[in-house]
């Protein structure tokens, strides 16, 4: 067998050199050139340091672009005007009287008609609304048993947000159906479609923030929802009051500074009373929900200690927003709330998606071992998922991730005529973990549901298995290679480099690895066998490309060479079949009867449920020996689910009870000594 290693390891080796030139003869466009070698990249040093020039400009650049200020579009001449306006508003009356009397005629009966239909509905909207949904309760209550009692709260609660939300929301319906058939660009209508939005808008966000804050539906807010709620609530009232104010004078056309003006005072009055919510820092963050997570965790730790820090930065970055500077306040506080809201969401479903899993795998017993695996995968598959989304969606969203890539993207290697940088070996890597944890999980889903119903032995299932996963290695690779944009035929130039490897240095562990496929596909160890070496009986759980594991009864490993298991003689217990024969020595005294004996131990070897029924149990009369008469009990095995010694021992139990109870004696070593009488006493000798 050490001759059929080497000549693999020869062939492989000729085969390795003479590819990329029997490849490159039968493409006469692929001449061979300086550029198709490996090697570390010319004036890397170089590289790198105009890669960090390239990488201070752009964030110069970015820096300069950050604080520039816009105009504000007001200044103190308009609130010069606005004064000297306000002074003179009792003058200014009868002309808006005037203009109301105007536009109301401007209006019409149809006009009045809407507007009084949305005044109604105001109004209804105000009084009526606990009126239905009493109603609709007393409707819903027979069908209360047939809702569970956690979900009927939740029910009850979808049921007071629709009923909130249902009139503003037939209204923008009705509009909207006007508006697509009519053309009518007057004022109060374009007021009147914006104030339904913002109605329909608000009863729903209030509604559904009563709803979660107030009804003790969770946990979380039972302590401080109905606080929080208070001050969510005013925050919201004037938002939405702020805006329908705006969108008034607005439409009314009042002049571009007055409209800046009023913008500026709306936001910095929101931004104000954000602040104001923003302090009640037990309570905020006594919404965030516990998982027991060290990432998640350190991330609490994090804002507990730097809670107010935070907030003062992003209180000044919303001033800055409101003062003219944009895009640093829009950066901030955009970057800010939305890569931890981010990190909070993917961990939350990361949390859902695991305890879902935990619930579903629950009743999977323990020591099935295949079950676990499949569990045990699609976790790992499950958290590099989370780790991945997590490290790219909070980078980009904090606009770190388009600079990492252009500091990785320094040259570092160069394989035929294409640059390998830092982050291409970052993509392949992150793409072939991907490969290998889906492969994972599909042998193990195939461990454990498809080949048992197909009835394909554990054995084959393994080679099918490893089968599986190279090419799946395989297909991951040559994904990753095409897109990163390397060509595929670079391989053949590791195929050269692996062959003089080998030839060179890499004998005894090229050796292991093709030893390692002849044990895989050769089908004479597999894994699940039984074997022993070198006094060593245990079960083939593994075999690798370099060593096979195998474990004892004793749950020891050893992880062996594969070139030992192909050249040196094994014992495979399970080879042809698992069962062995053993046999179980036991000495009686010479007083019994033999007959009697060999009933007695077959019947013990018939009732121990470690003996298998594979054949009959016997029993040999072998000798006389020098206290007892000897005899073999013969029986049979599963070598994969007995233990030896463990079988043995039970035996000689049952074997004793057995031979006890029916007065048999087991003796046990004794000498006879004769005394001899009447013989002369022995004489001294003559001196």
């Amino acid at each position: 067998m050490t001759r059929i290693c080497r000549f693999t390891i020869a062939t492989i080796f000729l085969l390795s050199l003479l590819l990329p030139s029997i490849l490159l003869a039968a493409d006469p466009a692929a001449k061979p050139t300086a550029s198709s070698a490996i090697g570390i990249a010319d004036s890397m040093g170089d590289a790198m340091l105009q890669q960090a020039t390239e990488v201070r400009e752009d964030l110069t650049e970015q820096a300069r672009s950050l604080f520039e200020r816009e105009p504000l579009g007001w200044d103190l001449g308009t609130l010069n005007a606005i004064y000297h306006w306000a002074l003179d508003l009792p003058e200014h009356i009868p002309n808006l009287i005037n203009l109301v009397i105007q536009h109301s005629r401007l209006l019409g009966v149809a006009g009045s008609l809407v507007m009084l239909v949305f005044l109604v509905a105001v109004l209804y909207s105000l009084i009526g609304q606990r009126r239905v949904l009493r109603r609709i309760e007393r409707a819903v209550e027979p069908y209360r048993d047939k809702i569970s009692d956690k979900i009927y709260p939740f029910f009850l609660s979808g049921l007071r947000i629709v009923v909130a939300a249902v009139i503003p929301l037939v209204l923008l319906a009705g509009y909207s159906l006007v508006n697509a058939f009519i053309t009518y660009d007057a004022a109060w209508f374009v007021i009147a479609g914006r104030l339904i939005i913002l109605w329909a808008l608000g009863a729903l966000v209030l509604n559904l923030l009563r709803e979660s804050l107030t009804r003790d539906l969770f946990e979380v807010t039972t302590k401080y929802g109905r606080a929080i709620y208070r001050l969510v609530r005013l925050v919201l009232f004037y938002s939405l009051a702020g805006i329908a104010i705006f969108w008034s004078a607005k439409a009314l056309r009042l002049p571009a500074d007055v409209l800046a003006f009023a913008r500026f005072v709306i936001a910095l009055s929101i931004v104000f009373l954000l602040f104001l919510l923003h302090l009640k820092k037990k309570a905020l963050l006594s919404f965030m929900p516990d998982f027991p997570y060290p990432v998640y965790q350190a991330f609490q730790r994090f804002l507990q200690r730097y809670y107010y820090i935070i907030i003062g930065v992003v209180l000044s970055a919303a001033l800055l927003w409101c003062f003219g500077y944009v895009n640093v306040g829009r950066m901030v506080i955009v970057k800010v709330w939305t890569s931890g809201a981010a990190f909070v969401l993917i961990m939350l479903a990361y949390h859902g998606a695991r305890t879902a899993l935990l619930r579903r795998t629950r009743h999977l017993q323990r020591h099935d071992e295949a079950a676990q695996t499949v569990q045990r995968s699609l976790s790992s598959l499950l958290l590099y998922a989370t780790v991945i989304a997590t490290v790219s969606v909070v980078l980009n969203l904090l606009g770190l991730l388009g600079i990492l890539r252009q500091v990785m993207s320094i040259p570092v290697l160069v394989l035929g005529g294409a640059t390998i940088t830092f982050w291409t070996i970052v993509s392949v890597v992150v793409i072939l973990m991907a490969f290998f944890y889906a492969s994972r999980l599909l042998r193990a889903y195939l461990d454990y549901r498809v080949y048992p119903h197909l009835g394909i032995d554990q054995g084959l299932g393994y080679i099918l298995n490893t089968l599986l996963n190279y090419v799946f290695l395989g297909i991951g690779l040559l994904i990753s290679l095409r897109i990163v944009g390397l060509d595929l035929r670079l391989l053949m130039v590791f195929a050269g480099a692996v062959g003089i490897g080998v030839g060179l240095g890499l004998q005894s562990l090229a050796a292991n690895v093709i030893s390692g496929f002849i044990i895989i596909f050769g089908g004479k160890v597999r894994k699940g066998d039984w074997i022993e070496v070198g006094g060593t009986l245990g079960e083939v759980t593994d075999v690798y490309l370099g060593t096979a594991k195998i474990r004892t009864r004793d749950n020891i490993e050893y992880l062996m060479p594969n070139a030992d298991l192909v050249t040196n003689t094994i014992i495979n217990y399970s080879l042809s079949s698992v069962f062995i024969r053993m046999d179980l020595a036991v000495g009686v005294s010479y007083n019994a009867d033999p007959r009697e004996v060999e009933k007695i131990l077959v019947d013990v070897a018939a009732s121990e449920p470690l003996v298998s029924d594979f054949r009959t149990p016997s029993v040999r009369f072998v000798g006389y020996g020098d206290n007892s008469i000897n005899f073999e009990l013969l029986f049979w095995i599963d070598v994969r689910q007995t233990a030896r010694r463990l079988v043995r021992s039970n035996l000689y139990f049952a074997a004793f009870e057995a031979l006890k109870a029916a007065g048999i004696e087991i003796p046990f070593p004794q000498r006879d000594l004769h005394i001899r009488s009447g013989l002369p006493l022995p004489q001294p000798a003559n001196e």
